[in-house]
């Protein structure tokens, strides 16, 4: 049998996809200040020339910069860059807060380490729930910026990376929570900076 490609099978993904109305393209950052956010540790999220920065130089716990406001069906866009290509970070979303301190419990979007391009299942069964191919994350430039790309509907959530869809994932465990906030994460660790920009939703 002839394999496809992976473009040419995220294509067909893509046009599978049903449609639905959708509200306008809204900001959920100003690019001057964290109104709308909920820092976990002050002093370890800022703005700077219109970017929220996380870093640490070391500490034993992960971080996350919330949204006030909760989501179920949405598209969400996010440029990123993790500098220098080191730590971990990610894009938590239709998450809540776990019962362990400074975590999250939801779905991310990750960054970093093994982690790039995975959908990862936190502080809750604790796992990859699906992997971007490894042809794909191969061609990744680790240091630059990048833009992730989150469509949630239903049980049903695609991801893409600076335009390709690398990830369609159905959820098939009964029982989750599908409706939380949108977080931003630094991970525990040595330490490491991410920045975020234009970030903007939409609600389906």
């Amino acid at each position: 049998m002839k394999r496809r490609s992976f473009l040419s099978l995220t294509a067909a993904a893509a046009a599978s996809w049903p449609a639905a109305g959708a509200g306008a393209w809204r900001p959920l950052f100003d690019g001057k200040s964290l109104d709308g956010w909920v820092q976990d540790t002050p002093g370890l999220w800022s703005v700077v020339d219109g970017v929220i920065r996380g870093r640490h130089a070391g500490q034993k716990w992960n971080d996350f910069l919330r949204t006030k406001d909760s989501f179920e069906n949405f598209e969400l866009s996010v440029d990123f860059r993790l500098v220098n290509g080191v730590g971990n970070s990610g894009i938590q979303f239709r998450s809540v807060t776990a019962s362990i301190p400074h975590e999250l419990s939801g779905y991310q979007a990750d960054i970093g380490d093994k982690y790039w391009g995975a959908l990862y299942d936190e502080s809750r069964r604790r796992r990859i729930l699906a992997q971007a191919p490894a042809e794909f994350l191969a061609r990744l430039d680790k240091t630059a910026w990048h833009t992730y790309t989150i469509r949630a509907e239903g049980l049903r959530v695609v991801l893409g990376l600076d335009g390709t869809q690398i990830i369609d994932y159905t959820e098939t465990e009964a029982g989750l929570v599908q409706r939380g906030v949108i977080a931003l994460q630094v991970h525990a660790g040595t330490g490491m900076e991410v920045r975020f920009r234009n970030i903007r939703i939409r609600e389906l």
